[in-house]
């Protein structure tokens, strides 16, 4: 039995081709395998139907069925509408193909054909020999029999098909086309475009026994002995579009083989990237590999031993490699540039950008001579270990002296270092610039600028250690509530850990405490204090008091544990202030003695709108939307520093007169503006986001010396596409560097590489096209499978009692949904169908098959779900839930989600999505998909469902081998 995750999700996708498709070619054991009923029923896709057949052969009774939709939701992020059905009928197939690109000297292909034949088997009893003789009277055992056929198919120029018969097929064959291609200029001079066809020639069967004419398990392989002609690829190579060009730069070695009809293409590549073998596949498989941070030599990482540094000079000394090798790196990428001039003009574009960036790294290191800016640095470094530290202990036995010293990665280091001038000189052109950080999803962008945020608001304290100091200094953006949430226990964290630095010193860092503000709508926090008889259950007066007598229900605030260490918040830890008939704050503090935010230490956490607007929080985490209160509710002028006023509750504006003492001046302005996932705000929302970004610009700038000095901003994502258009709309701001910069080969940025499957456990999708199937038994049969033959891994691990089986990540099905309505119908299957063939699935074996692929399982009657429609306290149980080991009750089995997760789930344990519903964006896919098999140890396992009955799916075509090869299974036109 497999032993390792990774061989256990190698089973896993075994079982599901040997369930849905059947044999494959080299698999023996089951080469006449003998099955209780019909094959076309035992399996969903991979045969063909002959061509003459009966429409009700050619389809079954529910093949036009979609998910049944739920009819109502509630208004959300996720509500999309699904896509609209084909109106054409779907129908089983009777033919699939490849098509190919071969060179003038080509004479002849080779062609094998696999294919499996089902025959009904006679039973010896007279009673089932009787029955037999009725025409109504199914067959209950069908057996299997290998069928396999080489041909040397010639390739005349030809403006008909030519049709070859198989031999033994009893009646299949290929039929082949052969056509000149005229384009010179883009593939060499006497190619010739060769598509080959298996068709099911084969007489009709009636019913019941129409199976007996069907190829099941249908293969084709095109072998040569000359190299394949690759497919051109024109986008890119002559347009405007810089993303474009820059993928047509890095891609240039990679190439499009073949095509597919009704069939996915898979093209065998040699060492040098050739190919001479190409070959159809019904269950497609591709590797997404891991792109990982890469280590520079000689550089000190360490965030303790920065921040421990005695002298300018030293710091300096311990992280000045990182220029030098950047630049050794980008001397070597001169040596192997391209020839062709445009491609040679992005590439040197590329490299420009890269020396741009090494210049502001070393300008950073410059800075450090500024004793402020040095300090600031060190404290930054400080904390953040700290934070670190503590979040590592969480659910454990250790301390956070135990916890390995943390540690930057390089391209994390180079980002810090690189925005130290914009932060510390306002009136630098660093300042206007806006650095989007672009790094795949898991690989440490929130602490990039968890870092940089610490300095702006550290170095603001050490310029001015006064109450005038105080205010908002870092404005974090997000724009779901499930990111906001994640990011709110990271940066919490971090908060802490400066707010520990000031009390051993409040002469360097001021009076004011280091606080972070939770600003987003009245569903996650409550956005007034509330007083008693005002009814209103949504004040934090009735949340608290509701929690305070019944700690099942949900927490004043969304956060169910302390970020420092990790205890459950109860009951005694919400206090309101300074009573609770009238309150004006939330006080919170840990119940565990050990923390530091015990007692009379309440966490510096500002969750109500009415305190925030006091309080002006250091950090302050918002979702996009709450700025929409900008201009009804006056007392957000507070946030950017417009108060004159103080006392020791807080800060006081124009909507507060007569209150507190005067300040010396306005507070300053925020510092620095973080937006997360930039690529969520686009269509409808990012209209409006640019909008409210005029004003928020404005609101944070102020005029020193007679120029106008903005704030820095921020970006982060993991998938990028013409970002400079984008910041452009809504920032208003022309200067934008993305890093790390792309390099000439895409494998290799200096700070990140793309390592192959054999150095790091790549993600693999595998996509499932069931023509004329209806969804709901796709869907069905995939959830049936997959759970069903993780549990049998599971238990053959040791079950519960191994605490790290290796199945274990397998365990849980997180499916996708690209609407909440696909969702809501296919909510009902998984708690209806699912759930009860579920626990007696084991029984679906083969004749004499003494063990199957699958054991019975019982699985929790309601799935989990992440949506819109689910309250925040429910979201975070449930993702709490879901990092759980699978030995512990409160496992799930099934969550459903929506685009809700596609950005701020972090748990490393998921290791298996089911996708159905293609998402309407690349990078949706992208960073949907990527929640999934986040620890290298234990790999992602993704199963995409292809629709065959909508418009936008049919027109996909087979792209095997280029950019993150997700779409390798989709059909081509």
């Amino acid at each position: 039995m497999p032993n390792t995750p990774a061989k256990v999700r190698s089973c896993l996708i075994d079982a599901l081709q040997l369930d849905l498709v059947g044999p494959t070619p080299n698999d023996i054991a089951h080469v006449d395998e003998i099955i209780d009923q019909a094959p076309s029923k035992w399996y969903l896709t991979g045969f063909l139907v002959p061509y003459e057949a009966s429409v009700e052969q050619r389809s079954e009774d529910i093949g036009n069925d979609d998910i049944d939709e739920i009819s109502q939701v509630n208004a959300g992020d996720d509500e999309k509408q699904p896509d609209s059905a084909s109106a054409r009928r779907a129908f089983f197939p009777s033919s699939m193909g490849l098509s190919i690109l071969v060179p003038a000297t080509a004479k002849e292909i080779n062609v094998t054909v696999h294919w499996g034949d089902y025959c009904p088997v006679d039973e010896e009893n007279e009673e089932n020999q009787e029955d037999s003789k009725s025409q109504l009277q199914l067959p209950r055992l069908w057996q299997r029999t290998p069928g396999q056929a080489e041909l040397t198919v010639p390739l005349h120029l030809s403006n008909v098909p030519k049709h070859w018969e198989i031999p033994g097929s009893n009646g299949l064959r290929l039929v082949t086309s052969v056509r000149p291609v005229t384009a010179a200029e883009l593939v060499p001079v006497g190619t010739r475009s060769v598509s080959v066809f298996l068709v099911n020639y084969r007489p009709p069967v009636a019913n019941p026994y129409s199976d007996i004419a069907f190829a099941f398990q249908t293969c084709l392989i095109i072998c040569t002995p000359y190299s394949l002609v690759p497919r051109p690829n024109l986008r890119g190579r002559h347009g405007d579009d810089w993303d474009e060009k820059v993928a047509d730069l890095q891609y240039r070695d990679d190439y499009e083989y073949a095509v597919g009809h009704n069939v996915s293409a898979v093209a065998v590549t040699n060492d040098d990237a050739t190919c001479q073998e190409v070959r159809t596949a019904w269950m497609p498989i591709a590797d997404v590999e891991k792109v990982v941070p890469e280590q520079v030599p000689g550089v000190e990482l360490g965030m303790e031993a920065l921040a421990a540094a005695p002298t300018v000079e030293t710091l300096r000394n311990m992280m000045s490699g990182i220029v030098d090798a950047y630049g050794v790196w980008m001397e070597a990428q001169k040596l192997n540039l391209p020839n062709e001039p445009e491609r040679l003009e992005v590439a040197n574009d590329l490299l420009n950008r890269a020396t741009r960036a090494n210049k502001r790294i070393a300008a950073g290191l410059k800075a450090l001579d500024d004793p402020n800016v040095l300090e600031a640095f060190q404290i930054a470094n400080r904390a953040i270990a700290t934070a670190i530290r503590q979040r590592l202990t969480h659910n454990t036995d250790t301390t956070p002296e135990s916890v390995r010293p943390p540690a930057w990665r390089p391209f994390q280091l180079a980002f810090l270092l690189m925005n130290l001038v914009g932060i510390a000189h306002p009136e630098h052109p660093d300042r206007e610039l806006v650095d989007l950080l672009f790094f795949p999803t898991g690989g440490g962008k929130t602490e990039a600028y968890l870092g940089l945020a610490a300095f702006a608001m550290v170095l603001r304290r050490l310029r001015n250690p006064t109450i005038n100091s105080a205010g908002v200094s870092v404005l974090m953006r997000y724009t779901l509530r499930l990111l906001t949430l994640d990011q709110l226990s990271r940066a919490a964290t971090l908060v802490y850990a400066l707010e520990l630095e000031r009390q051993k010193d409040t002469q360097k860092l001021g009076p004011w405490p280091f606080e972070i503000g939770l600003w987003v709508g009245q569903t996650a926090t409550p956005n007034r204090m509330g007083k008693k008889g005002d009814n209103d259950e949504y004040t934090a007066r009735a949340r608290t008091i509701a929690f305070q007598n019944d700690t099942r229900k949900p927490s004043p605030i969304p956060l169910e544990n302390c970020p420092w260490c990790g205890k459950r918040f109860t009951s005694d830890s919400f206090q309101l202030l300074p009573d609770t008939n009238q309150p004006k704050s939330l006080q919170i503090t840990c119940i565990n003695r050990k923390c530091k935010f015990t007692r009379n230490q309440s966490l510096p956490i500002v969750a109500v709108d009415e305190p925030i607007y006091q309080r002006l929080p250091s950090f302050i985490i918002a979702t996009v939307d709450k700025f929409a209160n900008l201009p009804w509710v006056g007392e957000t002028g507070a946030l950017f520093g417009l108060v004159d006023r103080y006392d020791k509750d807080g800060f006081y504006g124009p909507a507060h007169p007569g209150r507190g003492q005067a300040l010396a001046g306005h507070l300053p302005a925020p510092d620095l503006i973080i937006q997360d996932e930039l690529h969520l705000i686009s269509g409808p929302l990012g209209t409006m986001v640019g909008l409210y970004e005029t004003a928020i610009d404005e609101l944070s700038s102020r005029g020193i010396n007679g120029k106008k000095l903005r704030p820095k901003i921020i970006a982060s994502t993991a998938t990028v596409r013409r970002a400079s258009k984008q910041i452009r709309a809504l920032f208003g701001r022309d200067a934008v560097d993305i890093f790390p910069p792309p390099g000439p080969d895409r494998r290799d940025s200096f700070f990140a590489k793309t390592v192959p499957a054999s150095v790091s456990n790549a993600r693999t999708y595998v996509g499932i096209a069931a023509q004329g199937r209806s969804l709901k038994v796709v869907l069905l049969r995939t959830y049936l499978a997959l759970l069903g033959a993780a549990q049998k891994h599971y238990q053959a691990a040791g079950g519960a009692k191994n605490p790290d089986n290796p199945a274990d990540s397998y365990m849980t099905l997180l499916g996708y949904f690209n609407s909440l309505r696909e969702l809501g119908g296919s909510r009902r299957i998984v708690e209806d169908e699912v759930n009860s063939r579920l626990a007696r699935y084991s029984l679906r074996k083969r004749v004499n098959e003494t063990e199957g692929l699958f054991a019975d399982r019982q699985i929790a009657y309601e799935p989990a779900e992440l949506t819109s429609r689910v309250s925040t306290n429910v979201v975070a149980e449930i993702k709490s839930c879901l990092a759980l080991p699978f030995h512990e009750k409160k496992h799930i089995d099934v969550a459903l989600a929506t685009n809700m997760i596609s950005v701020g789930l972090d748990i490393t344990r998921l290791g298996l999505m089911v996708v159905l519903g293609q998402p309407k964006t690349a990078s949706e896919y992208i960073q949907s998909t990527s929640r999934v098999g986040r620890d290298e140890n234990r790999p992602g396992l993704v199963i995409t469902f292809k629709y065959t009955s909508t418009t936008r799916s049919l027109t996909l075509r087979t792209l095997p081998s280029l950019a993150y090869q997700l779409l390798s299974f989709c059909r081509s036109n």
